[in-house]
């Protein structure tokens, strides 16, 4: 598929999909004859994994450090036992943060909440009697 087309899939704008090639955590799978980069449904899974550490707050050297193990998982060719153990640590070691991470954006977000339920209250004690 074209860079249009996942970027509608992903959510994610062309220019952030190009930055995301530029930097190599995604490298369209191949090219048209006529040059434009097309995508694979495992680009576009790899997309969405970057897409969602994004916001965790993430640096692209840990994207591509978990995309390289992650790879490596899913190739298995050529792993011994203690490889693939030290791989799977590090996926452990990301999920560990993701969990952290979403536990700080669920108190954020709760924080948030009361901030706008505040407001309402205020705003509603201002209001005349509705009949």
């Amino acid at each position: 598929m074209q860079i249009g087309e996942v970027a509608a899939r992903t959510e994610l704008s062309l220019r952030t999909i190009r930055h995301y090639e530029e930097t190599g955590l995604v490298v369209p799978s191949a090219r048209s004859q006529g040059g434009f980069r097309l995508y694979t449904e495992n680009d576009v899974a790899r997309l969405m994994v970057i897409r969602r550490m994004k916001p965790l707050g993430f640096t692209l050297d840990q994207m591509r450090d978990l995309l390289d193990a992650t790879d490596r998982l899913d190739a298995g060719e050529g792993l011994t036992p203690g490889e693939r153990e030290a791989l799977l640590e590090r996926v452990r070691a990301y999920e560990r943060t993701a969990a952290e991470q979403v536990e700080k954006l669920r108190v954020q977000l709760g924080r948030a909440e009361d901030f706008a339920a505040t407001l309402r209250a205020r705003l509603s004690e201002g209001e005349p009697a509705r009949p």
